[in-house]
C-alpha cells in the first residue's frame, strides 16, 4: 500500500518528463556515503529529518537524476529513486522507478528480490508478463494507459512496449532497496562449467557467443515489433 500511495505524487512528473527519443540525462551530485550511513543509524525520524534540512533534499528529479540511478540500452532507459540515490527515502519503506521505453523497447526479464512491484502505465501500453515460481502459470497482460498491474516479490517478470510510439511506466516498491537482477545476464555470469551444465549442450566457444549476444537492458524487443516499426536491431 505504501508504494501505491506514492504513485499519484510522481505522476505529475510525467507531463514534464521528456519522451525517450528526446531524453537528455543531466547528472546532479550523488549523495555521500557518510550521509546515507548517518541516516541509517539515526535513532528517530526527527533525527533523520535534521540531517536533511533543506526542502530540496526531499525532491527527486527524474528529468535530471543523480549519477548511478539510470540504466540505458538501445530500447530506452529506466531511472530508479531508491535510498542510495534519494536518501530522503530512508525510513519510509518505499522506492520508485520510472521506465521510458522507446518503440519496441524491452525491459528484459528480471526479479526484485526484496519487494513486490506495482506498475502503472502512464503513456502508451505495455505487455507485462511474469512467472512466480516453478510450476506456476505464466501470467501475461496487455496493460493500457492508466491501468495497473502487479509483480509479486521475487517473480521473474518483464515489460515490453509492443507499439511504434514511446511508452512510460511508473513502478512502485514496498522497499527502499528492492534490488534488481536481470535473469539472462545473471545466469551467463556464472562459471563456464555451471552455465554449460545448466543449459545442456553449450560448449565453451558457444557460451562466449551467447554472452556476447545478450543485450544491455533496456533492450530492443521481439522481431515482429521491430519489423512493424521499421527498426534495425543491429
Amino acid at each position: 500500500m505504501q508504494a501505491l500511495i506514492l504513485i499519484p505524487l510522481f505522476l505529475s512528473l510525467i507531463n514534464a518528463a521528456p519522451t525517450f527519443s528526446n531524453t537528455t540525462v543531466s547528472n546532479t551530485t550523488a549523495p555521500s556515503t557518510s550521509l546515507i550511513q548517518s541516516l541509517l543509524l539515526a535513532p528517530t525520524a526527527k533525527d533523520r529529518l535534521n540531517l536533511l534540512p533543506n526542502p530540496s533534499d526531499h525532491v527527486f528529479d527524474f528529468n535530471s537524476p543523480p549519477p548511478g540511478t539510470t540504466t540505458t540500452g538501445k530500447g530506452g532507459h529506466t531511472v530508479r529513486a531508491d535510498r542510495e540515490g534519494f536518501p530522503a527515502l530512508i525510513g519510509t519503506g518505499v522506492s520508485m522507478t520510472l521506465g521510458f521505453l522507446g518503440p519496441c523497447g524491452f525491459n528484459t526479464p528480471h526479479t526484485h528480490p526484496r519487494s513486490s512491484e506495482i506498475n502503472v502505465v502512464v503513456k502508451g501500453s505495455l505487455v507485462a508478463e511474469f512467472q512466480l515460481e516453478n510450476g506456476a502459470p505464466n501470467i501475461i497482460n496487455s496493460v493500457k494507459t492508466n491501468q495497473v498491474t502487479v509483480f509479486p516479490q521475487g517473480a521473474l517478470h518483464t515489460e515490453f512496449n509492443p507499439d511504434c510510439e514511446d511508452a512510460v511506466f511508473v513502478a512502485g516498491f514496498a522497499s527502499e532497496d528492492p534490488g534488481v537482477q536481470q535473469a539472462a545476464q545473471t545466469l551467463l555470469g556464472f562459471e563456464d562449467d555451471i552455465v554449460e551444465a545448466a543449459l545442456g549442450s553449450l560448449s565453451g566457444q558457444d557460451l562466449e557467443k551467447w554472452r556476447a549476444m545478450v543485450p544491455a537492458n533496456v533492450a530492443l524487443g521481439v522481431e515482429s515489433c521491430l519489423k512493424k516499426c521499421g527498426i534495425q536491431k543491429k
